[in-house]
């Protein structure tokens, strides 16, 4: 998608979006200062050199790459070149695979809702619905400590295979009576330093939360930790501003949570929170939430979204796994970005992104972990193509053209279409962060493969191990397939478990 690409026209009998007239005297609140940083996080000091038997660099593979890196940006990049006296020489090497979309604290929480329910119970059986009852219970246990060993082992996970940054669609803000804390970013904080001490980037989003259906339902009991009116939204932004400013290339963007939780007026009262930064939203993730959209507003969640407001390249749009033809076409050339978390789609049986009409109408996407049921960036990636071959019955459904690779294109697209939705710029070139994932050439899966042949085997053969090295800044945080800190951070996740059980 270029500048110079606009949407497509709304349907005839659609409203085109008119933006709300700016608030007098309203000005952007100014970040608060940084604190100082550990020595330990801060990265290296002076240029270093890395040298990769080769690399997927932004306009393709390369030989005998090596990067000159200052300050944790790549600021030289010379390939075909002879590894000098001294360096390392390194496997091959892919830019990091930012993970779009997760709920942290839901990984202490992976495995522990596999059981099936009563005939019946919830909205039409075993479900999202009934899941999300159980998600709502787990949260009344958690504290601050907790949510950040939590956070930290699953950002540890995330690096070790493969994703630099992380989108933490972040939620749970209060204290567990409900009450806030007397930092209102308090529990952002903790991700803050799940992140510092992973060192996995970070683009935090907090979420606006305020109903418990569409119409504006009053919120439930199980949500009184989410819950925010404007006023009280924009003093979270600001503090969590303040929260992540000690962390290198932050980002904070703001998550009206659904179109369930927020009204159109706090939507449009919100949105200018955001400046140029991200703006997130689950949306049409259910056929329930696409039926009670429909019988509250007349129309359909991303329809209506697509009329409401001004969706552009800032937005990404969580799930939208239920659309039709015309909302599919108008998202693609929305330039939004569909967040696709194939791994909990399928495990709360949401359905089938229409991925292979949305790629076809030049759509973007990247990927997330969500629910965290589940961490493996490849398979995110594999489960999304197996899905379209499962519906379609077909194979290689998602490559674009005859003789192109599958994995391949599907790893391009989710690092360009992931950095865009978190506010960054992805891929490996001069000005851009050293975010740097190596594979284990010795693995089974990697012998004999170069080039894309790599990124298929890695996607669709690979198992545990593939990734051998992650650098996040220039800094290596993942050498053997190992997190440098994986025993701290296990050995205060096990005791988070121990207050918890």
């Amino acid at each position: 998608m270029t500048d110079d690409e606009f949407p497509s026209e709304p349907e005839a009998d659609e409203p085109i979006y008119t933006p709300p007239p700016k608030t007098e005297g309203e000005v952007e609140a100014a970040p608060a200062p940084a604190p100082e940083r550990e020595p330990e996080r801060a990265r290296p000091a002076g240029p270093q050199t890395l040298w990769f038997e080769q690399a997927l660099l932004a306009d393709g593979w390369a030989k005998a790459v090596r990067f000159t890196v200052t300050d944790g940006v790549i600021s030289r990049i010379d390939t075909d070149v002879a590894r000098q006296s001294g360096e390392v020489a390194h496997g091959p090497c892919l830019p990091g695979l930012p993970n779009l979309h997760s709920h942290a604290f839901q990984r202490a929480m992976a495995g522990l809702t596999e059981t099936r329910g009563p005939p019946n119970s919830g909205r039409g059986g075993d479900s999202f619905w009934t899941w999300r009852e159980l998600m709502y219970r787990f949260v009344d246990r958690l504290g601050p400590d907790e949510v950040q060993a939590i956070a930290a082992l699953a950002y540890m996970e995330m690096l070790e295979t493969g994703s630099t940054r992380v989108g933490e669609f972040h939620y749970l803000h209060h204290d567990k009576d409900g009450s806030p804390y007397a930092d209102p970013a308090e529990m952002a904080a903790r991700i803050a330093a799940a992140a510092d001490q992973t060192g996995i980037g970070l683009t935090l989003l907090p979420v606006f939360y305020a109903h418990a259906g569409f119409g504006g339902v009053a919120p439930g009991e199980g949500q009184r930790r989410f819950i925010h009116d404007v006023d009280g939204y924009g003093r979270l932004i600001e503090a969590s501003r303040a929260a992540v400013a000690g962390l290198p290339d932050a980002v904070v963007g703001i998550a009206p949570h659904s179109l369930r939780a927020v009204t159109g007026e706090e939507l449009t009262a919100i949105l200018p929170l955001a400046g140029a930064d991200p703006i997130h939203i689950h949306i049409a993730e259910q056929t329930q939430e696409v039926d009670d959209c429909l019988a509250a507003t007349g129309a359909r969640p991303v329809r209506w979204l697509m009329n409401s407001a001004p969706v552009d390249k800032r937005w990404c749009l969580v799930h939208a796994t239920h659309l039709n033809a015309t909302e599919t076409e108008r998202l693609a050339k929305s330039g939004a970005v569909a967040g696709l978390c194939p791994i909990t789609e399928a495990n709360l049986g949401d359905g089938v992104f229409p991925a292979h009409d949305y790629l076809a109408a030049g759509g973007a996407f990247g990927i997330g972990s969500d629910s965290n049921v589940l961490i493996d960036a490849a398979e995110e990636l594999r489960t999304l193509e197996y899905a379209q071959r499962l519906t379609r019955r077909a194979r290689n459904v998602l490559a674009k053209a005859p003789g192109s690779s599958t994995g391949g294109e599907l790893f391009r697209a989710a690092v360009g279409g992931g950095a865009q939705a978190l506010g960054v710029v992805g891929g490996l070139r001069r000005g851009r962060a050293a975010d740097f994932v190596t594979l284990d050439r010795a693995h089974p899966a990697m012998i004999g493969r170069d080039g894309d042949a790599l990124l298929d085997s890695w996607v669709f053969a690979g198992r545990h191990g593939t990734v051998d090295g992650v650098w996040r800044g220039g800094r290596q945080v993942v050498s053997g397939g190992r997190h440098h800190a994986r025993e701290a951070i296990l050995a205060r996740y096990r005791t988070a478990l121990a207050i918890l059980s």
